[in-house]
């Protein structure tokens, strides 16, 4: 485990392992640290040096008060600009919001994946029901952890059934649980936070925006919004998947990212 000091002071946790030029992972809300990445990791060790990130408040990483995403950004291009030479960089779901917003905050990165980073709500459909966030928050001040990462995971995720059962039998579940409290600081960071195009209309890195099939409108709809503002990017649909193909299609989520990180400059 790999300790980076971010600009407030708080040390960020990095799993290290493989070897190669540098990859670094970034996890969801909801993904408890870097357990996020069992089932690709193996296959990344084989061609990177991979740094699986545990984001503030999560796994080892420190934490810090009051809560805000604008440290979150810092964390991960303070990761990598740690690095010795410019890394790839990954990040799935609020992860990738982080990822992308670090990006403008760091020359040190090669290329960029975004896995379904931004949610945008639509005429009708909301990403965050009314009063959603505080009744996750009423479930945790409670103690009832378990029942506000399941209510996460149903609502905010879209995982049916079985694939909640699927995630509680999973050896990172307690993880997940000790920090379900960042759940809400989460969820209202993304719901305040407002994409600005012309912020990013200089960022030439280039970039894989990674998307489901079956993913939800919202999701397809913030990819799209960024694809449109990048000028170095473009969208990879997976066929059949939604919003956690590194869990459901391990080889079909390694197959589209391999393919776009082994790709020359």
């Amino acid at each position: 485990m790999e300790r980076i000091t971010s600009c407030d002071g708080t040390q960020i946790a990095c799993q290290r392992s493989g070897a190669g030029s540098p990859l670094i992972l970034v996890h969801a809300a909801g993904a408890a640290n870097a357990t996020a990445w069992t089932a690709v990791l193996p296959a990344f060790e084989k061609h990177f040096t991979v740094y699986a990130v545990d984001r503030r408040g999560h796994g080892e990483s420190g934490d810090g008060s009051p809560y805000a995403v604008e440290r979150e950004f810092e964390d991960i291009a303070a990761v990598v600009d740690a690095m010795a030479e410019p890394a790839d960089l990954l990040g799935h779901s609020f992860g990738g919001l982080c990822a992308l917003e670090a990006a403008l905050r760091t020359r040190n990165i090669r290329r960029l994946v975004l896995y379904e980073p931004l949610s945008f709500s639509l005429p009708g459909r909301p990403v965050y029901p009314e009063g959603f966030i505080d009744r996750l928050q009423t479930l945790i001040d409670t103690g009832d952890r378990e029942g506000a990462l399941t209510l996460f995971y149903r609502v905010i995720g879209g995982l049916s059934a079985p694939e909640i059962e699927q995630a509680k039998s999973s050896p990172a579940w307690p993880q997940r649980l000790a920090t379900a409290q960042t759940l809400p600081r989460e969820l209202r960071a993304d719901k305040r936070y407002t994409f600005d195009a012309q912020r990013f209309r200089d960022l030439h890195t280039p970039t894989l925006l990674l998307g489901g099939s079956d993913s939800r409108d919202f999701e397809k709809a913030g990819n799209e919004v960024i694809a449109a503002a990048l000028p170095n990017s473009r969208i990879a649909i997976m066929p059949g998947q939604g919003h956690i193909a590194m869990y459901t299609a391990p080889d079909l989520f390694l197959e589209e990212v391999l393919t776009f990180l082994s790709e020359s400059n």
